[in-house]
C-alpha cells in the first residue's frame, strides 16, 4: 500500500512539473501577436522532439503525412490529403472501375457514416443502407480514427472477407455484416422501361454518366416506338453519392433548354462561376419525376435542385443528404494530391443545399421490407369470380380485340401492384407520369 501511495504521489508531482514547464512558454507566446513563422518553428520543434524522444522509432514520412492530413481534415469532412496510391485510386474511380466494398462514406460523431451503397456492389448486396453507422471493422473500433484511416482499414485484396459492425436507426442493437471485397465496376446509368415510363437509374457521376444516359434513353425510346409512346421519364438519383460537377451540369442540361443550372461561390466573389443550359431537350418537354433520398448527395442534389427550380420535374422521395460544397483536387509533388473544399454551390434560385438538402415536392418514404412470414399450414382459398363459374354467360359487348385489350390492361395493373411491393417510391413516380398523360387527354395510359 505504501509503495502504491508513493508512486501516486510521484506521478502527481511529475504532472505538476510538466504542466509548469509547458504552460510558461505558452503564456509568454500568447502575450505577443501570433506569427505564422513562429508557429512553423514550433511545428519543427515538436517534429524533432517526436523523432528523437518518442518511445518508439517513427517513420518520418508517415509523421509528415499525418500532420498534413490532420491540417486538412480539421477544415471540414471533405478536405483531405491523398497519398500517391489514394490519388491513383481516385483517378481510376472517376473512370468507373475500382476495388472495394462499394460504399460512399463520410464521418459523423467520430464514426463512419454510409452516404450510400452503390448499386450491385458487395455492400449493396449485403444489405448496407444509406444512414448506417459503421462502428467496428473486423472487431477494431473506428472511433477516434480519421476518415482516411477508417477507409484504409476497410480496404483489402479482392476476394477477402471483412466483418463490419453496423448501427442502424430503428434497430435496437448493433449487428455484424460479413462482406467479400470485390472489384467494383460502375455502370453509371441503367435504363429500362416500366409500364410506359423510361426509368434512368443514375448510380454515380463519372466520366461515362452523360454518355450512358443519352444512349440508354435513345435505346429505350426506340424500343417503345418513339418518345410519343412513353408517358415520361423517371430520373432515379436515390443513393447516388455524387461525383463530377461537370457531369451533373451535363445531365441537367440534357433536360433544360435555357437558364442557370448551378452557380459556385468561393472565398473571393470574383472567383464565382455560373453554368447555364444550352438549347435542346432530349425528351422534347416530356414530364420528368426525379427520385431522391438521404443517400442522394452532391452532384445528385445539383441535378435535382436545377430541375426543381426550373419546374422541369417533380421531385419525389425523402430529403437528400445536404452536401453543398465543391472539392478541387490539386496535384502535389511526389504524385500525391490534396482534396480541398474551394466553393459552395447554389441552385438556380440562389439557395444553398449545404446541410439542408433538397426537399422533395412530394414526400414519399420507402417502407421497410417486413420479414417474410412463415407460410401457415392452412392455405388461403383462391378468390373466385363470375368468369370461373361453370355455365356462366359470355360477355357479348366486346369484340375479340377489345377483350384482349381488357386483359392487357389487367396485366398492366397487376404489374403495377407488384412494383408497389418491390419499390413503392418508383411505383409512385410512375403513377405521377400516368396522371400527366391522363390530364393531357392522350388515351395511351389509363
Amino acid at each position: 500500500m505504501k509503495k502504491f501511495l508513493m508512486a501516486a504521489a510521484a506521478g502527481t508531482l511529475t504532472g505538476i512539473i510538466v504542466t509548469t514547464q509547458v504552460a510558461a512558454p505558452l503564456l509568454a507566446q500568447e502575450s505577443r501577436p501570433s506569427n505564422v513563422y513562429e508557429q512553423l518553428d514550433l511545428f519543427g520543434d515538436i517534429f524533432e522532439r517526436i523523432r528523437s524522444q518518442y518511445v518508439e522509432e517513427v517513420d518520418e514520412s508517415e509523421l509528415i503525412k499525418a500532420a498534413i492530413n490532420g491540417m486538412l481534415t480539421s477544415l471540414d469532412p471533405h478536405s483531405s490529403y491523398l497519398s500517391p496510391d489514394d490519388a491513383a485510386d481516385m483517378r481510376v474511380q472517376t473512370r468507373g472501375e475500382f476495388g472495394g466494398l462499394g460504399i460512399e462514406v463520410t464521418q459523423e460523431d467520430g464514426f463512419v457514416k454510409v452516404v450510400s451503397p452503390i448499386d450491385g456492389t458487395p455492400a449493396d448486396n449485403a444489405g448496407i443502407e444509406a444512414g448506417d453507422f459503421i462502428t467496428h471493422v473486423d472487431g477494431e473500433s473506428v472511433l477516434g480514427m480519421t476518415l482516411d484511416e477508417a477507409v484504409d482499414l476497410m480496404r483489402g485484396p479482392v476476394g477477402s472477407e471483412i466483418l463490419i459492425t453496423v448501427v442502424r436507426e430503428g434497430e435496437a442493437e448493433p449487428f455484424e455484416v460479413s462482406i467479400i471485397r470485390d472489384t467494383i465496376k460502375l455502370t453509371a446509368v441503367r435504363a429500362r422501361t416500366e409500364q410506359n415510363a423510361i426509368v434512368l437509374r443514375v448510380t454515380t457521376f463519372n466520366d461515362q454518366t452523360s454518355k450512358n444516359l443519352k444512349s440508354g434513353l435513345e435505346e429505350q425510346a426506340e424500343a417503345a416506338g418513339g418518345l410519343e409512346n412513353v408517358d415520361g421519364i423517371v430520373l432515379d438519383l436515390r443513393n447516388n453519392p455524387g461525383g463530377l460537377l461537370t457531369q451533373a451540369i451535363k445531365v441537367s442540361d440534357a433536360f433544360l433548354d435555357k437558364g442557370e443550372i448551378v452557380s459556385t461561390r468561393g472565398r473571393n466573389p470574383e472567383e464565382g462561376e455560373r453554368f447555364n443550359a444550352t438549347a435542346g431537350d432530349l425528351i422534347d418537354g416530356k414530364p420528368i419525376v426525379v427520385l431522391i433520398n438521404g443517400g442522394s448527395a452532391s452532384a445528385s442534389e445539383i441535378v435535382a435542385g436545377a430541375l426543381q427550380d426550373h419546374h422541369r420535374a417533380i421531385v419525389v422521395g425523402t430529403k437528400s443528404f445536404g452536401k453543398g460544397s465543391v472539392q478541387t483536387v490539386m496535384p502535389l509533388r511526389g504524385d500525391g494530391a490534396m482534396r480541398l473544399t474551394t466553393a459552395r454551390y447554389y441552385t438556380p434560385s440562389g439557395r444553398s443545399i449545404q446541410a439542408l438538402g433538397v426537399s422533395p415536392d412530394i414526400v414519399v418514404a420507402q417502407p421497410r421490407r417486413a420479414p417474410e412470414e412463415e407460410e401457415s399450414e392452412e392455405q388461403t382459398p383462391l378468390a373466385r369470380f363470375e368468369a370461373d363459374l361453370r355455365g356462366r354467360l359470355d360477355n357479348d359487348s366486346l369484340s375479340e380485340d377489345e377483350a384482349r385489350q381488357v386483359e392487357e390492361e389487367r396485366a398492366r395493373a397487376e404489374a403495377a401492384a407488384k412494383l408497389r411491393e418491390e419499390d413503392y417510391q418508383l411505383a409512385y413516380a410512375i403513377d405521377i407520369l400516368k396522371g400527366f398523360r391522363t390530364l393531357s387527354g392522350d388515351p395511351l395510359s389509363k
